[in-house]
């Protein structure tokens, strides 16, 4: 059966007291090219700056408030249990990036806390990001890894065939804080992350003859 208007208008009524989009807004953006599979579970701001082509999975937050800015570019996909916050900070994502599976967050939740995301990065399986965090185009964080007050310097992504012109990548599980991870290089850590314990990414990935 059809959901009646009136439980719509209260679904949306509810939404636009929090600042998201209404279930009708959202589909306006599928209108525009983006792809909500579950637009009653997915809430996204009104104030956020949405591209097109983006995929949204069921139970995805995309939320602005307190003043927070977030931008979103074209043909990104955000899998179930992804929440990106500019509360107070601000968060840009670029373009073809890759948010979960296995879960995400990326909090900007304090006035100074700004998080650049480029494209073609993959953060997933329970990557937390926040602070003043920059991951370069083709970056990667793989795990329940909290990303705090890092660069991820950009380069290739995961599919290029040379690992040591692929972009940093953190992987593992613990707290990162204040880490560059230079292109081609990977840090693995499993509590704590040390730059001193920087690894090449062709070491899990030579070449190929």
């Amino acid at each position: 059966m059809p959901v009646e208007k009136d439980v719509l208008s209260k679904i949306d009524q509810q939404r636009a007291a929090q600042g998201f989009r209404g279930v009708s807004d959202l589909l306006n953006l599928v209108d525009q090219g983006n792809t909500i599979l579950d637009p009653f579970s997915v809430l996204i701001s009104i104030s956020v700056i949405l591209g097109e082509n983006n995929l949204f999975f069921p139970n995805v937050i995309v939320q602005a408030k307190d003043g927070g800015e977030l931008s979103v570019g074209d043909g990104n996909v955000f899998y179930p249990n992804t929440l990106i916050l500019a509360e107070k900070g601000k968060v840009s994502i670029g373009n073809e990036n890759q948010f979960g599976d296995g879960g995400c967050s990326i909090k900007a939740n304090m006035p100074d806390a700004e998080i650049h995301i480029g494209d073609h990065g993959r953060y997933i399986n329970g990557a937390q990001i926040i602070g003043k965090t920059t991951l370069g185009s083709g970056s990667q964080v793989i795990g329940p890894v909290t990303v705090q007050n890092c660069t991820l310097e950009e380069g290739g992504d995961y599919r290029s065939s040379d690992a040591d012109l692929r972009a940093g990548l953190l992987k593992g599980s613990g707290l990162a804080r204040g880490i560059t991870v230079p292109q081609g290089k990977v840090l693995n850590g499993s509590g704590t992350f040390k730059q001193e314990d920087m690894e090449d990414q062709s070491k899990y990935h030579p070449k190929k003859n």
